[in-house]
């Protein structure tokens, strides 16, 4: 069985349980305290970050080069287009929510909120915080304009762009930091994601001093 070192709220993480779930490979999930650098970890990661999977005796960090590694693996159900175009558009967008989205909202919110807290580094950053909640506006508006154009994020079918933008959202979502009012467009796409079977596992996570909002494990928000 597959072995993911993970910790419950990281969208690196949530990015690669849900491709795993989609393809229905099993993983045992081992929460890892990355922040505390124990020898152990650092032998398998030396970048002292999650994720870290151990898939077909190889162990593995990176999830960008995690999930290449799955699809050229088990390449069914795809999560990557055939067409060269429509991949390009794909990894795009996936590296728009890793690097773009991730820098401008995921760190400024669940970083300073949750981060900080788990790992007994102070207190959030109220100038960070506003920071990431004007940003994720621009975003959600960007992901709704997408959504005018195309049934799923990067084209008609539901792709890795899909799971990597539902994985950040998701992290937020758990300490009410998505205005979903606000965006049905998007709100319609998350309700479409949130309901597969491979989210959940995501549905079921549990974190310790925070709480999440009733509508979280509603399928039907």
């Amino acid at each position: 069985m597959a072995r993911l070192f993970h910790v419950p709220l990281s969208p690196y993480c949530r990015k690669i349980r849900l491709s795993l779930a989609e393809k229905k490979i099993e993983v045992e999930l081992v929460e890892e305290r990355y922040w505390e650098q124990d020898s152990d970890f650092l032998r398998r990661n030396p970048a002292g970050k999650v994720p870290v999977l151990r898939l077909d005796g190889i162990m593995m960090s990176e999830s960008a080069a995690i999930c290449e590694y799955i699809e050229e693996t088990r390449p069914e159900p795809s999560l990557l287009p055939s067409d060269p175009a429509q991949k390009l558009e794909v990894r795009r967008l996936v590296s728009w929510f890793d690097d773009k989205f991730h820098h401008e909202v995921t760190s400024k919110l669940l970083y300073e909120r949750v981060n900080k807290k788990m790992q007994k580094a102070g207190y959030p950053d109220s100038k960070n915080v506003k920071a990431g909640a004007k940003a994720i506006k621009f975003h959600l508006g960007y992901m709704t304009w997408l959504l005018d154009q195309r049934r799923w994020l990067a084209g008609d079918v539901m792709t890795l762009a899909d799971f990597a933008a539902a994985a950040h959202l998701s992290s937020l979502d758990y300490i009410s930091d998505v205005d979903w009012n606000s965006c049905p467009e998007v709100k319609d796409w998350y309700a479409k994601i949130k309901s597969r079977p491979a989210f959940r596992s995501l549905l079921a996570d549990q974190v310790p001093g925070f709480t999440p909002p009733k509508h979280y494990n509603d399928l039907d928000f």
